[in-house]
C-alpha cells in the first residue's frame, strides 16, 4: 500500500459530491489537498473542515476548468510547495437536459464537452508535463457507466465520457515508460448533485431518478478512487466500474414501489 501523507492532490470540481467527499478521504490519510471549483465559498469551508478535522494542509483555488487559459495560468502559479503534484483528479464534469440530437439544445451540449472533455484535458495539459519531468504521478479520471453504455436521450452526455474512456487509455499510452498511472473510475447511479445540475435546480425531476431505488453514495466513488491511489507502484487499476445493487446496466435499474 502506497503512503499518501504528504502527497499533493489537486482535485477538480471539489466543492461538492465526488470531489468533496475524494478530499475527505485523502485528508484522513495525511494528504495536501489543493481544491479547485468554480464555487469558492464552497471550497474554503469544505479547506477549513479537513484542516480542523484532519490537521491536513488544504489550498482551495477558484477555477473554471473549461477556460485553458485560467487553468495554465492557476497551475503556473502555485506556490513552490505546491507546485509538483502527484496525483490529479478529473473529477469536473456535469450532464445536461435529456433532450433527443434532433430536440438539442445547443448550450448544453457546449457546456458537457467543454467541461467533461476539455476542461479535463485543459487540466491533464497543464499538470502532466510535470509528471513526466519528474517521473512520477498519478491521473485518476471520473467517468461513467454512460462511457461503456448509451442510453436514450443521454447522446452528447454518453459521447463526453466515451471519450473520457478513450482519453484514458490514450494517457495511459502516452505515459507508457514512465512511472506514471493513469486510472479512470466509472460509476453507475449515484445521488450527488448529478441530477439537480442536469436538470437545472429543478430538485422534483431530479429525485425523480432516484426514486424507489438505492443509489450509490459519493462516498462509494471516493473510496474507490483513494483505493486505485495506494496501490504498489508495481499496480496499475486502469478502469474500475462501480454500479449499485439496484442497476444491472444503465437502463436496468430495480425500483421499489
Amino acid at each position: 500500500m502506497q503512503d499518501l501523507k504528504d502527497k499533493i492532490i489537486l482535485i477538480t470540481g471539489a466543492s461538492s459530491g465526488i470531489g468533496q467527499a475524494s478530499a475527505v478521504e485523502f485528508a484522513k490519510l495525511g494528504a495536501k489537498l489543493i481544491l479547485a471549483a468554480r464555487r469558492k465559498d464552497r471550497l474554503d469551508q469544505l479547506a477549513a473542515r479537513l484542516i480542523k478535522e484532519y490537521k491536513s494542509e488544504a489550498l482551495a483555488i477558484l477555477l473554471d476548468v473549461r477556460n485553458q487559459k485560467d487553468v495554465q495560468k492557476a497551475i503556473d502559479g502555485l506556490p513552490a510547495e505546491w507546485a509538483d503534484i502527484d496525483i490529479l483528479l478529473n473529477n469536473a464534469g456535469l450532464s445536461r437536459g435529456l433532450e433527443k440530437i434532433q430536440e438539442g439544445v445547443i448550450q448544453n451540449w457546449e457546456e458537457m464537452i467543454d467541461t467533461n472533455v476539455k476542461g479535463l484535458l485543459y487540466v491533464t495539459r497543464a499538470v502532466l508535463p510535470g509528471m513526466v519531468k519528474r517521473n512520477s504521478g498519478h491521473i485518476v479520471n471520473i467517468g461513467s457507466i454512460a462511457g461503456h453504455e448509451v442510453y436514450p436521450a443521454g447522446n452528447v452526455y454518453n459521447a463526453t465520457k466515451h471519450a473520457v474512456k478513450a482519453l484514458n487509455k490514450a494517457m495511459r499510452m502516452d505515459a507508457f515508460g514512465t512511472n506514471i498511472r493513469v486510472t479512470s473510475v466509472d460509476p453507475g447511479m449515484a445521488e450527488t448533485e448529478f441530477s439537480l445540475v442536469r436538470f437545472r435546480g429543478d430538485s422534483e425531476k431530479a429525485q425523480k431518478v432516484y426514486q424507489g431505488t438505492r443509489p450509490l453514495q459519493a462516498d462509494d466513488i471516493a473510496q474507490a478512487v483513494v483505493w486505485s491511489c495506494t496501490r504498489p507502484s508495481r499496480v496499475n487499476i486502469e478502469d474500475i466500474i462501480i454500479m449499485p445493487t439496484d442497476q444491472a446496466a444503465v437502463s436496468m435499474v430495480n425500483r421499489k414501489q
